[in-house]
């Protein structure tokens, strides 16, 4: 390994430090709640305190353990199915990893249209109903032509139509900021609203009646039982590098995080930030739709489905907590994956609620947005000042 990659890697470990010392930083905040909430155990303080804090301590620990084997399995069932070679025992054992597989892919496009928009300085918070206009594109797209085309010709098309679809309803709101000025904050919550009742009236009108054959499905990466993780995750692999050269490595990229960085110096330089609003803003719906298309033509959704309420917030604050870059989207989208997956796990198991998941990364977040006080926690020296801006460089 060269010198410059010795660089490139230790910034890396340096960009990362403050995120992953939040992260930790939350589970233990999520540990104290869980404890604190804890009244079986709480209320036997005043007689036997050291008992009543070690049960509820063991709480936690048993929690955080349900939580992580749920999440990817347990990895000595994991051996001994692939050493029977039973496909059944396969399936069962890895089934906890392959859902939060499956959990995990609509949040790394939805994550990436987001950094793709607020790199560009532009707040769009418009991600749900994206979502559910791409589905919708998708599944209509795949109606019309199926029937007439190849199955997996039919399964492309589909998928550039919820593409197009969420990159049209993104475009809408750049559109509107581009031309008369309306902020996109406003803009993307009203069409939020909108999305979710036009899908209803278009299902309702019957066009999907008896449709369900004629739209094609991603396959699956193992003809697994149980075991439903698609090809749409290597898509949002491939899409994530595309998505960090286009931005680091182009001109176009240059341009949108030049006008995101100020809009003022970016239009004295000759760039046409009108043009580079609308442009943010289509590509981030286009990749929302994307991941929404991958979901509705996957093994896990119904028409019009989404993978969880208020999606488009909960990929905010992951691409927040991931400093905005693609590598950090695609692994923060993996541990919010990990910890829904794990979670649903853990309510099962111990009883802990389910809201614990909401409130780690609501922590997670609040810290990361709040670096010094992360640094402060954790007696971190302040940060060198350097001449490279790190949201605007590469």
């Amino acid at each position: 390994m060269g010198s410059s990659e010795l660089r490139r890697f230790g910034e890396l470990l340096r960009r990362g430090v403050v995120p992953a010392l939040a992260l930790i930083t939350a589970f233990l905040a999520g540990a104290i709640l869980i404890v604190l909430t804890d009244f079986d155990n709480l209320q036997h303080l005043g007689s036997d305190p050291v008992g009543a804090l070690g049960a509820a301590v063991g709480r936690v620990v048993e929690g955080y353990g349900a939580l992580f084997s749920g999440a990817i399995g347990d990895p000595g069932k994991i051996v001994a199915a692939i050493q029977s070679g039973d496909a059944d025992h396969i399936g069962a054992a890895i089934r906890p990893i392959s859902e939060t597989l499956l959990i995990t892919t609509p949040f790394i496009f939805v994550g990436l249209g987001l950094t793709v928009s607020f790199r560009a300085g532009l707040i769009n918070l418009g991600a749900d109903g994206q979502f559910a206009i791409g589905a919708l594109g998708a599944g209509i797209t795949a109606i019309v032509i199926g029937g007439n085309l190849p199955p997996v010709l039919v399964l492309v098309i589909a998928l550039a139509g919820g593409a197009l679809a969420g990159a049209a309803y993104g475009y809408v709101p750049g559109l509107l900021k581009a031309r008369t000025g309306a902020h996109e904050v406003i803009t993307t919550l009203m069409l939020n609203v909108i999305a979710p009742n036009l899908v209803i009236l278009i299902v309702r009108s019957g066009i999907f009646d008896g449709s369900g054959s004629a739209i094609p499905k991603v396959p699956l990466i193992f003809d697994l039982p149980t075991v439903r993780v698609d090809y749409g995750l290597v898509a949002a692999l491939v899409v994530a590098v595309a998505v960090s050269y286009v931005l680091f490595r182009t001109t176009l990229g240059f341009e949108l995080r030049a006008v995101g960085f100020s809009p003022s110096a970016a239009r004295g330089a000759g760039m046409r930030t009108g043009a580079a609003t609308m442009l943010a803003m289509a590509l981030s719906g286009g990749l929302v739709g994307l991941g929404s298309a991958f979901f509705q033509l996957g093994p896990a959704s119904g028409l019009g489905g989404a993978p969880t309420a208020n999606m488009g917030y909960v990929a905010l604050a992951l691409a927040l907590i991931a400093g905005l870059r693609p590598s950090g989207v695609v692994l923060m989208a993996l541990f919010f994956g990990a910890l829904n997956t794990g979670a649903k796990n853990m309510v099962i198991a111990t009883g802990i609620p389910l809201a614990l998941l909401v409130v780690i990364i609501g922590f997670a977040m609040l810290f990361v947005a709040a670096p010094s006080l992360t640094r402060k926690i954790w007696r971190l020296p302040p940060p060198t000042m350097t001449a490279k801006d790190p949201s605007f460089g590469t």
